[in-house]
């Protein structure tokens, strides 16, 4: 059975794991490199993504997430600041930001302000049918992005979603709300590892 991890060091986990239960697959809270390497799926939630980069760099996962995405044998799909530190630009980024610099993407950080300015919207993502609720909370946006990547979702503000061969980013949390696709959309692409 396909095993999906959710990086468990800080921010959204319970509801991504949830997600992927209801997905049918099974699930793995990954905090060490032991449990990394037994997926072939993560997701990096969202949170505070200085936090999360810090934290997975103290525990060794940053190299092992790194190689094993470069190499293809890991698909990562990034949320919001897991979006943040997959970018290969972070714009407005701290002095030594952490990042990932795993896909060919321009982020600006909390794009769309403040916590108390998080909104849901209706949202066309190219890849379904029809449109799915997004909820965006201090979300980044994609100002800038390489060749190699395919636009999934933007708005008027800039790019909410995109792919890049076996790594995918959404500037939106899809673990606040009961519509599944975009978690079956990110399993489909660890079938493929």
């Amino acid at each position: 059975m396909l095993k999906v991890g959710v990086l468990s060091v800080q921010g959204a986990v319970s509801e991504h794991l949830k997600h992927l239960e209801l997905c049918g697959v099974e699930t793995v809270a990954i905090k060490s490199i032991e449990s990394l390497n037994e997926v072939s799926g993560l997701i990096i939630p969202g949170g505070e993504s200085t936090t999360i980069g810090r934290l997975i760099g103290i525990f060794g996962l940053a190299e092992l997430i790194r190689s094993r995405s470069l190499h293809g044998n890991l698909a990562v799909f990034g949320t919001c600041a897991g979006m943040v530190l997959m970018a290969s630009e972070v714009m407005d980024g701290i002095e030594d930001q952490p990042k990932l610099d795993l896909m060919d993407i321009h982020v600006q950080r909390n794009a769309f302000g403040r916590q108390r300015e998080s909104f849901e919207t209706a949202l066309t993502f190219n890849k379904f049918d029809r449109p799915l609720m997004a909820v965006f909370i201090r979300a980044p946006i994609i100002r800038k992005t390489g060749p190699g990547v395919e636009i999934l979702a933007e708005m008027a503000e800039g790019i909410v979603a995109a792919r890049q061969g076996n790594l995918l980013v959404t500037s939106f949390h899809p673990e606040l709300t009961d519509d599944l696709r975009v978690h079956q959309y990110f399993i489909e692409m660890c079938h493929k590892i």
